[in-house]
């Protein structure tokens, strides 16, 4: 039974308990949003469209965050082999969270009001900047947090001459992450200069910092869940890494198109850009030689479920749909619709989301002294939030797309009421798949809230041996590879459909078949595909726990 091995990682709980309650909070605000999106009245005045968005996003950061450095505190003593450096300073950074959280959610109903609190040229309350919307109050305190969590994880790891790849990856990226904010932490009055700044923080954040913590916690778990060899988890964690700064950094130019900045960014952008989903593709890959190399039985399969279902959406939120839609000529339509949330769900919650929930079910148990938890609950919630999740990304691309076209090839006026009709059964389906998320959502809280202690249910009867055939039969590597190519298939279609937006018979003409077919294979099929790899890897994954146990239940036959 696994056992905690350094008392201060039992700091982590706090972190991973915060964690739930502000995911719970951010669903609540997704499904007030999804509502407002089907009726725009709804609370217009109290609790405006605009300041329910923020919250969305801004908690949604706050928790994944949370995830994170609860993750990171749990593995931090495991890869240094010793307790957490100043677990007075753990602790601090645990209320400096809540305050921050508190203060962020509190302040954006100024919003509404025009307040921003302005004092010696900056906005102390909030400054309503995407994804930066905190004031600079706010800011400070971040600011300070990080700068903890960066001492705290460099003071507990050995010196520098015993780290390796997971340690500088860890390392690089706490640091990162306190740097990088840095870019955000000042107010330009040029609008041009300050959204080029304010994409330093977003994207650099999620490609050039939020992915680096993602490779190095990945090859970690994957260490703990199968036992695999740290040296070739080390392998791929530095070429993710490289592979991620190489083409995330100038990638970054793809935010540059429409905000006045000079025009040699689109080919820049463009090309870096394309180059982003490598690192992706390695991590999907290295994650499946991983869990083969050895075919150890799913031990702990929630964790599993949870960290596959990051590297697969990381793949195809981050990797498929950030590529379709982040080349100029086809991020001139996608961009400021709803072909963006699309892209978006996934890779956030998928990509980075997904990781924590992982870190979360391997942790929890350990610390709860509950290994042996019924992982019946974890399981359920896992496929209610990734088939869900799937439709909510399916809604938004394809009432995208229709909006792409009224909106801007049309030209319809918004207000007007001519592009809202268009759109109506995708905002219906948001909140018919935003419902299943809550489902989702409220098990998995339910389930790690509680877990250890509740009563334990009894084993289930092991069934007979069996060899594993069909859809259980084990997954190989080159049936892998044609699921991967599959999804790119798709992804290709996707691109060609927004790419023929700038057809003359599209724009000139008002023919929308083209980009409508397009859409309505590529989209639909690249989703169905991403569903149906996750059941065929975890069917084949689960087969192998079924038949480990089967070898041990049943005696093998004496001889004289």
């Amino acid at each position: 039974m696994l056992q905690i091995q350094y008392p201060t990682q039992r700091l982590a709980l706090r972190y991973f308990m915060l964690m739930l309650v502000l995911f719970a909070a951010q669903v609540g605000f997704g499904m007030l949003l999804a509502l407002q999106q089907a009726d725009p009245t709804l609370l217009a005045g109290t609790l405006n469209f605009n300041v329910v968005r923020a919250e969305h996003l801004n908690l949604g950061l706050l928790w994944i965050l949370c995830g994170f450095i609860g993750a990171i505190f749990f593995v931090g003593p495991l890869l240094s082999k010793r307790d957490l450096a100043a677990p007075w300073l753990v602790k601090l950074l645990f209320y400096a969270v809540i305050v921050v959280v508190a203060w962020n959610v509190a302040t954006q109903g100024l919003a509404m009001r025009g307040i921003a609190g302005w004092w010696q040229g900056q906005p102390w309350l909030q400054q309503g900047l995407e994804y930066l919307e905190a004031g600079r109050a706010a800011q400070v305190a971040i600011l300070v947090a990080f700068c903890i969590l960066a001492f705290v994880v460099l003071r507990t790891f050995p010196p520098r001459s015993q780290w390796n790849e997971v340690h500088w990856g860890l390392a690089l990226g706490v640091v990162a992450l306190t740097v990088v904010w840095l870019f955000g932490m000042f107010y330009v009055a040029r609008l041009d200069l300050q959204e080029y700044f304010r994409w330093f923080v977003v994207h650099y954040w999620v490609e050039g910092v939020w992915e680096v913590i993602h490779i190095s916690l990945v090859g970690f778990l994957l260490v703990l869940l199968f036992k695999v060899d740290v040296k070739s988890v080390g392998y791929a964690v530095f070429w993710g890494v490289a592979l991620v700064w190489l083409s995330g950094l100038i990638g970054n130019a793809h935010h540059y198109f429409w905000i006045g900045t000079p025009e040699f960014w689109q080919f820049w952008g463009s090309l870096f850009s394309a180059l982003e989903p490598l690192p992706l593709v390695f991590c999907f890959w290295h994650i499946y030689l991983d869990a083969h190399q050895n075919r150890r039985p799913l031990e702990n399969a929630p964790a599993f479920y949870f960290i596959l279902g990051s590297v697969v959406l990381e793949q195809v939120g981050a990797g498929i749909l950030g590529f379709t839609m982040t080349f100029a000529l086809t991020n001139v339509w996608s961009h400021g619709t709803w072909v963006t949330p699309s892209h978006a769900h996934l890779a956030l919650f998928g990509t980075f989301g997904m990781l924590g929930i992982a870190a979360a079910y391997y942790a929890v148990p350990v610390i709860r002294k509950a290994t042996d938890f019924d992982q019946r609950l974890g399981k359920l919630a896992f496929w209610l939030l990734f088939a869900s999740i799937l439709g909510i990304s399916l809604s938004f691309a394809l009432g995208g797309t229709v909006q792409v076209f009224v909106y801007r090839t049309l030209g319809l006026h918004w207000f007007g009421g001519d592009i809202f009709p268009a759109m109506g059964i995708f905002k219906l389906l948001v909140p018919v798949f935003g419902f299943l998320f809550a489902v989702g959502t409220g098990l998995l809280v339910y389930d790690l809230a509680t877990l250890g202690k509740r009563v334990r249910v009894a084993a289930p009867a092991i069934p007979a041996p069996s060899a594993a055939v069909g859809w259980s039969r084990p997954l190989s590597g080159f049936e892998a590879g044609i699921w991967l190519t599959g999804m790119w298939v798709f992804g290709a279609i996707i691109t060609l459909g927004l790419l023929s937006f700038g057809l003359p018979r599209v724009r000139v003409d008002g023919d929308p078949t083209l980009p409508y077919l397009l859409a309505g294979i590529g989209y639909p099929g690249l989703l169905a595909v991403t569903l149906l790899f996750v059941w065929r890897f975890l069917a084949s994954m689960e087969a192998r726990g079924r038949a480990a146990v089967e070898s041990i239940a049943i005696p093998l036959p004496m001889h004289a």
